[in-house]
């Protein structure tokens, strides 16, 4: 437990301050939703269900080598004879390589920041400049989920990817333990919102994470998560949801409000 404090702290102190400050980009889009839910994030076909295919990829300071996975953020162009003022919610599933824009959408995303009737106009831009912040996910009716890769190999090697992770986190460090048991194994992210590791304990599995949200952070323990004859590609409710939001001691940014 002391180690694991200790990477709480260490990694809270680096964690990117001012998240919810609004920011200034550009944005462009992806004609299918499907090339941004293979993305690098792993979700595969499941990221469909997130926030009605309201998909983005984004640049590397956003994806944060997999732990800004799962984002949830509300964009919004700037045209204001072409574009609502309240845009719309998009969730990071996908890794943007390219540094001209922020952020490329689904289809679906981009044509929602269009005003009522106008979202083939928005279409035609191609690209548009956006203000975002990030902002809380929402699961209703859903716990932290977790789901068990097909590489995994009983007793040898497990994987798990994490779906429906709700407030305004990123989860940085995972553990596994039998259940019951103070043994703790380290994860490590295998990449985008997969962790594995190759010390696979027996029995029925607990996990432990480490979640940071602007400089606070905590642990959240999901004390029964897989039984003991879990299976691949079966999706486990974990038991518990994260809901906090991002505390940031950042200013002027704090008093900026969304108009």
């Amino acid at each position: 437990m002391a180690l694991l404090l200790c990477l709480l702290f260490l990694l809270v102190s680096s964690a990117t301050a001012c998240d919810r400050c609004v920011h200034q980009s550009k944005a462009a889009y992806f004609s299918k939703a499907t090339a941004l839910s293979s993305g690098a994030c792993g979700y595969g076909s499941l990221a469909l269900d997130f926030g009605n295919g309201n998909l983005a990829a984004g640049v590397s300071s956003l994806f944060k080598n997999g732990a800004g996975c799962g984002a949830c953020f509300q964009i919004r162009c700037k045209n204001s004879n072409l574009c609502s003022s309240k845009g719309t919610r998009v969730t990071l599933t996908d890794l943007n390589h390219n540094n001209q824009t922020d952020f490329v959408l689904s289809s679906r995303a981009f044509m929602a920041m269009a005003n009522q009737g106008m979202g083939q106009d928005i279409l035609k831009f191609g690209i548009v400049d956006v203000e975002y912040k990030k902002i809380p996910c929402e699961y209703k009716n859903k716990n932290l989920a977790v789901r068990v890769e097909e590489s995994s190999q009983k007793p040898n090697y497990l994987a798990v990817k994490l779906l429906y992770q709700g407030g305004q986190t990123e989860v940085v460090a995972m553990d596994v333990a039998q259940v019951g048991s103070s043994n703790w194994n380290f994860m490590s992210r295998n990449y985008g919102a997969v962790w594995d590791t190759s010390r696979v304990p027996n029995g029925a599995l607990q996990f432990r994470f480490v979640v940071t949200s602007g400089y606070d952070g905590k642990g959240v323990w999901a004390k029964s998560v897989l039984p003991a004859d879990w299976k691949t590609g079966v999706v486990y409710d974990s038991g518990v949801q994260i809901t906090d939001i991002a505390q940031e001691g950042c200013s002027p940014c704090d008093d900026s409000q969304w108009r």
